[in-house]
């Protein structure tokens, strides 16, 4: 592992590319040349697997020239070149091209690897309206008669029941379709992907009109969604014959619905694009997905037709060099998206979730009034935000918030402030109540050192005041008849960083429970810029969101700076936030894990950072990476799990998971974190120089 760990296909990566040559009608030795330098360029760039445009070695416009014997020889010959070159090429090719098999000529891709033609898929579904007339020159793959075909001396397997394996990269199966294929109301390519291929792969010609491209975006992202795979769709490009049609060359991979590569239309001349498939992510889907497995089960004689081919390359690739470095966005903040239209939409969802499932919970109980503690910080701030639009919403007054600041004996005065002017701010009935008292009796009943007059700041000493916070709360809510609002986020269950039962931990109802930190602090910024709870006021939320993150129980410095600051303990929430992420919702390992968080937050110039980013944009090195997920996973598998056994209800917001009992996460209280443990010790502790991806 140390020794490749900085390269991609260690960790379930595999790099694809789709080539668009420039090509002339009817000159196959012209075609293979531009291909195989495409197919060069692909694999000096470490792509296990590059595809090629439908017919590309005729051009697809040939029309009635592909009745030709001299085109049809010529194809041949141009393919026995292509197999040659790939003694000395470590991926696998797909190429179109027209072959004769029998007395039919069908419209193929031929699948090349290692100085041999692995198989040979026909095109299944032949267009015959608009402008596309295929079944003049073309039978469909079902009307063959054997399944091999003879071509450039020896026997191929043939047909559109293919899928083909390259052993050298694992979970890399790949099936073919052509062009229409994928047009029909199921194409071969769902057969394909409950038989295990992770990469569908399209060998189209596609020709232009208007809102064409981005149909084509509709209808690969969405297969590519409902087969749970990465999907490679090729187009012909410069060279086709415009006579009746025009050509863009759109070329596009799409993973699990999520663009990843696309070609620049109307290109002048040849290009390539690649993109790094998360292979292991897909396999994760399709297990988490269980009806994916139903639909193997009701599907299995169609499966059962289906044969798979080995793609041997005896040398050696990409996969084994120590360095590859990983060629695709990977946010900093998976929860929170770079782009301000997406960030503004994911805000503004997660908001309306949060204020919709509080309006339900008070509609159904009957209760008018909510109780919340507001400490000035930020996720007592989000929550209240949270009950002033619910009240607005249900024809409520705000009055019916029943808010308390309780100050304790290591409160700030700027946490104090700000919890008085937001309270202020949102219009809620606002009390005070001085803690200070009752924890002093509760720390006498105890014996404690404190009471005595010494300086005994340990987690009792906390805890007393946590507790005594929540108790009020709860005794407050019994008194006016309301029910007790959660704060606490989905990071601080993750981290166990929370008073169990009578503590924060504890609540009627937790808003924020599957709302990670790192979103609340755009959330709350989202609030003040768009005015929800009123024009005024965005002073004081920004206050808030510059503040430092402090549970605020042990007695400050001199100067008021908090004595406590959580991420001193239990790392960066920018860094937690993104580790939760990746082993919460695909389950990868710590190793993984690291390994994207180096590509992440290794350097801070790499990549977009969201809009409104607080504070300084951090870097971190391998070392820190490290470090922060070894305290992240032992609190998240050995230290923390009985705590969020009996958590609250609480609104799931997001597809990244929450860590519900009743719902995303179930695991024992008991467990240990030794074999996560284990295979982060595999990471190694320092980067190489970084080399670019070309």
């Amino acid at each position: 592992m140390k020794e490749r760990f900085f390269n991609l296909y260690t960790h379930g990566f595999a790099r694809v590319a789709v080539g668009v040559p420039r090509c002339r009608v009817a000159d196959p030795a012209f075609n293979a040349s531009a291909t195989l330098a495409l197919a060069r360029e692909a694999a000096g760039r470490g792509a296990a697997l590059v595809a090629f445009p439908e017919l590309g070695l005729a051009a697809y416009t040939c029309d009635d020239l592909f009745r030709q014997r001299a085109l049809l020889d010529a194809c041949e010959h141009a393919l026995q070149s292509i197999v040659e070159a790939s003694t000395s090429l470590p991926l696998a090719m797909i190429v179109g091209l027209p072959v004769r098999v029998g007395q039919s000529l069908f419209n193929c891709a031929a699948v090349v690897a290692g100085g041999r033609i692995a198989g040979l898929v026909p095109k299944s579904y032949l267009p015959n309206y608009g402008e596309f007339y295929e079944p003049r020159q073309f039978s469909a793959a079902d009307c063959a008669r054997t399944d091999t075909a003879r071509l450039c001396g020896e026997d191929v397997p043939f047909g559109a029941s293919l899928l083909f394996d390259l052993p050298q990269v694992e979970g890399l199966r790949f099936h073919v379709e052509i062009c229409e294929d994928v047009w029909v109301p199921i194409p071969p390519s769902s057969f394909a992907a409950l038989a295990g291929a992770s990469v569908l792969v399209n060998l189209s010609a596609s020709n232009v009109v208007v809102g064409k491209a981005g149909y084509r975006h509709q209808l690969v992202s969405q297969q590519s969604a409902r087969c749970l795979a990465a999907y490679l769709y090729t187009s012909a490009g410069k060279g086709e014959s415009t006579t009746d049609m025009a050509w863009d060359g759109h070329a596009l991979v799409y993973e699990n619905g999520e663009l990843l590569a696309q070609s620049e239309r109307f290109h002048d001349d040849s290009q390539l694009i690649f993109a790094d498939v998360d292979i292991e992510r897909l396999a994760q889907e399709r297990i988490r997905q269980t009806t994916f497995g139903d639909s193997i089960r009701r599907h299995r004689d169609e499966i059962a037709k289906l044969r798979v081919i080995r793609c041997e390359m005896p040398h050696a690739g990409a996969w084994s060099v120590p360095v590859l470095p990983l060629d695709r966005r990977v946010e900093r903040f998976p929860y929170v998206p770079a782009d301000p239209k997406r960030r503004d939409e994911r805000c503004n969802e997660v908001y309306n979730i949060q204020v919709q499932a509080l309006e339900q919970r008070l509609s159904q109980s009957g209760i008018k009034k909510v109780v919340i503690g507001v400490s000035g910080g930020l996720d007592s701030t989000h929550a209240l935000l949270v009950c002033a639009k619910a009240m607005d919403r249900l024809g409520l007054p705000r009055t019916n918030i029943l808010a308390y600041t309780m100050p304790g004996f290591a409160t700030s005065e700027r946490t104090l402030r700000q919890a008085r002017q937001l309270m202020e701010l949102v219009g809620c009935t606002a009390s005070e109540i001085d803690i200070r008292p009752s924890c002093m009796q509760m720390l006498e009943n105890l014996g404690h050192p404190y009471s005595e007059g010494k300086a005994a700041y340990d987690i009792t000493f906390e805890n007393v005041q946590a507790g005594e916070r929540t108790n009020h709360l709860f005794r407050l809510a019994n008194f006016n008849h309301a029910i007790v609002i959660g704060t606490g986020d989905l990071s601080e269950l993750a981290l166990g960083w929370c008073t169990y039962g009578v503590g924060d931990h504890m609540s009627h109802y937790n808003v924020n429970a599957s709302v990670p930190k790192t979103l609340i602090t755009h959330l709350v910024d989202w609030v003040a810029q768009t005015g929800q709870i009123g024009e005024s006021g965005s002073e004081v939320l920004e206050a808030i969101l510059d503040t430092d993150i402090s549970p605020e129980l042990i007695p400050g410095k001199a100067n008021g700076a908090p004595e406590q600051k959580t991420e001193s303990v239990i790392g960066p929430y920018e860094l937690q936030d993104f580790n939760l992420y990746y082993t919460l919702r695909f389950g990868f390992a710590p190793s993984k894990v690291a390994f994207l968080a180096e590509h992440a937050w290794g350097e801070r110039e790499r990549g977009a950072w969201p809009e409104h980013t607080r504070g300084e944009r951090n870097q971190y090195d391998l070392a820190a990476i490290k470090r922060n997920l070894g305290i992240f996973l032992d609190r998240f598998f050995r230290q923390s799990q009985f705590k969020r056994t009996c958590v609250p209800n609480a609104p799931k917001v997001g597809s990244g998971g929450s860590l519900s009992p009743r719902g995303d996460w179930r695991a024992p209280s008991d467990a240990e974190s030794a074999v996560w443990l284990a295979d982060l010790a595999q990471v190694p502790n320092l980067a190489p120089v970084r080399v670019a991806a070309s």
